[in-house]
This record gives structure tokens, sequence and C-alpha cells, in this order.
């Protein structure tokens, strides 16, 4: 009877700690010695975030802002290293108004055709470039292109980055009509969503109305960095 209460006893305490081990690796993947990307947030919390990748549109960024101020919303901006270094003052505004920036390279190269060092070399110099405009350092990392390859997750890792994807696309860049856009969102709306943007003319005319109907449903829009906190 004792040893089948210690067999029971063991095997109960296997099933808990290969269950907090599994939750712990679907957030946090190592594969071969680097980090895999973080494609969503929590799926407990009912909350969900916009990831804006920024290799142009300086003239709707400062407009993005005025709307995001009036909302009361953080976003996340990963910006491109050349274009940081373009905009100064726009990097700036992005930060002083409490916004969330994050590192989308240098030259939005294809990643995965660039060796490990050579990822490295575009992450960290559009890193440094952030830092001296507004004295942030950059320590998560969208790759262009959504590339995902061994070489530049390896960089990441090396570099103490966290990738981040995204579990909605709005694909935006090809511009579509607003309407399009609204529903390639709210549909696919869940706890834990990442919504890839860009600054583009349509997505500035619904972002309000995304924002306004994201709510309505209950869900809080934080920035990326607590989203997959």
């Amino acid at each position: 009877m004792q040893i089948y209460i210690l067999k029971k006893a063991l095997v109960l305490s296997f099933l808990i700690l290969t269950l907090m081990l599994c939750f712990y690796f679907e957030r946090n993947v190592v594969v071969s010695g680097y980090m895999s990307p973080v494609y969503q947030g929590n799926p407990e919390k009912k909350q969900v975030a916009f990831l804006c990748n920024v290799y142009w549109g300086e003239e709707i960024i400062p407009e993005m802002l005025k709307i995001l101020e009036k909302e009361k919303v953080k976003l996340s901006f990963f910006l491109g290293g050349i274009w940081a270094k373009k905009h100064p003052e726009i990097v700036r505004q992005i930060k002083n108004a409490g916004h969330e920036i994050g590192n989308h390279g240098y030259l939005h190269k294809h990643p995965d055709l660039l060796s490990v060092k050579e990822n490295e070399e575009e992450i960290l110099k559009t890193e440094k470039i952030i830092e001296e405009i507004c004295g942030y350092k950059t320590y998560l990392f969208t790759p262009p292109y959504g590339e995902r390859g061994k070489n530049v997750l390896q960089a990441a890792t090396n570099l103490k980055y966290r990738t981040v994807m995204w579990s909605i696309d709005t694909i935006d860049w090809q511009k579509p009509a607003p309407g399009a856009i609204i529903n390639r969102v709210l549909p696919n709306l869940n706890n834990g969503a990442i919504i890839l943007i860009h600054p583009m003319p349509q997505t500035l005319e619904v972002l309000p109305i995304l924002i306004k109907k994201i709510k309505a449903k209950g869900y809080r829009i934080v920035t990326v960095g607590e989203i997959i906190d």
C-alpha cells in the first residue's frame, strides 16, 4: 500500500513538473541554442498589442501619435535604423510620448541571406542609433520581412534580444481599403494577439476605429513588451 502511494505521488509530481516545463517552453522555446520567436502574448489575459514596423511614414507617425494620445493607448514602434537616423526628432517624439521602441534592423535586408555576424551588425547599428537619439536601449527585435531563419534567431539570442513576430497581419503595406484592414483584425481578435501594422494612410484612417472597437470588445491595448512578459 505504501509503495502504491509513493508511486502515485511520484507520478503526480512528474506530471506537475512536466506541465510547468511545457508552460515555460511554450513561451520561451530554445531550439539548438537560440530563442524561437514570440508570436503571441499570454492567452489567459484579455489584452492585445499593436506592433508598428517603421521604415517610412514620417508624415504619418506624428498624426498617429495624436490619435494614440487622445485614445490613451501606448503602441510599440519597431524602428529601422536608417530611418531613425534620418528622423531623430520623430524618434524622440515617440519616446517622449511614452510609447515602446523596438529594433527592426538597419537596412531592411533579408535576414535569412545574412550570416549570424551580419545580422548582429544590423541589430547593433540600430540599437546604437536609437540609444544615441533618445537614450533608450532596445531589447525587442522584429526581423525584416518576417524572416526567422537560424542565423537571425541566433544573432538576436547572442545579443540578448527577444525576437517578436505577430499573430494578426493587416497587410496594410499593400494599401488595401480601410475596411479590409478592419476585417483582418476584428474577427481574429483573441487574448494575447499581436497586431502588425505600418504607418500607412489607410492605417491612420482606421486606427481610431480599431482602438474603439477593440476596447468595446473588452480588450486592453498594451505594448508588445507587456503582452509577452
